[in-house]
């Protein structure tokens, strides 16, 4: 079993969403303990600041060091050798990926902290030696949809969470491509048809219409992940084919 634990000023903006769905099973399931944990409760003043100006002037405000360091301090005090991760959630992160979350579910403890405002006082990761974690190149108000994201990411891929151990393993990126389109009954929608292949009961030109499909897809849209994925010479041959095709049909429209 892994331990999840989240720190954030806005505790129930994590608690509803882990009640229900595969996260939700997983608890039940005895596979993922989570906790949520305000961070005002960690501390020492009678206004529980968490915040103030930044040094240097400018704008906004910045999240304090103490009350995050103490917050880890207070998880991680029972702890002696278990793997452990810290995560901070900040859009100047390194973009989170499905080998950080496989990563991720293998780690006995991970403690992620949510930023507000301005962000967190650089001291945290430098104190803690944590990571900074980011979904994409875009700005949340803070970490909290971050962390339920990785939650749902990491969690997904423990042992017995999924209810077909074979979803996890078929998945976009577990392989460094997209996946393929999926289609289900009926067999046509408003004049669009199942490819016949689908339906042809040959395991054998399924697997590969599905190869090849998941290579159109990263192609034209992840050329960045076609780059990096190891690609075997069935692959490459289903790659000059779509390229042969592109040509024909540029060169039917020339």
């Amino acid at each position: 079993m892994i331990k999840i634990d989240v720190v954030t000023i806005f505790p129930r903006m994590l608690q509803a969403p882990l009640e229900d769905g595969i996260v939700h099973r997983a608890i039940e399931a005895g596979l993922v303990s989570i906790g949520v944990h305000d961070l005002r409760a960690f501390t020492d003043d009678r206004h529980r600041c968490v915040d103030d100006q930044p040094f240097g002037g400018g704008p906004g405000m910045v999240m304090k060091a103490e009350p995050f360091l103490r917050a880890v301090d207070t998880l991680t005090a029972a702890e002696r050798a278990a793997p452990r991760a810290v995560v901070l959630l900040s859009p100047r992160g390194r973009r989170f990926d499905q080998a950080m979350a496989e990563r991720l579910s293998r780690t006995g403890h991970v403690v992620l902290l949510c930023g507000r405002y301005e962000g967190i006082d650089e001291r945290v990761c430098e104190a803690l030696g944590a990571e900074e974690v980011s979904l994409g190149d875009f700005v949340l108000t803070g970490g909290e949809v971050a962390a339920l994201a990785v939650i749902e990411a990491a969690v997904r891929l423990l042992p017995g969470a999924l209810g077909d151990e074979g979803s996890a393993q078929a998945d976009s990126f577990s392989d460094g491509l997209l996946d393929f389109p999926h289609y289900t009954r009926p067999s046509e929608v408003r004049g669009k048809r199942v490819p016949d292949v689908l339906l042809s009961g040959d395991h054998g030109k399924i697997g590969r219409w599905r190869r090849k499909e998941a290579l159109r897809a990263t192609r034209a849209r992840r050329p960045d992940l076609l780059a990096r994925a190891p690609l075997s010479a069935e692959d490459q041959s289903l790659l000059r084919e779509l390229e042969s095709e592109e040509f024909e049909v540029a060169a039917s429209k020339s």
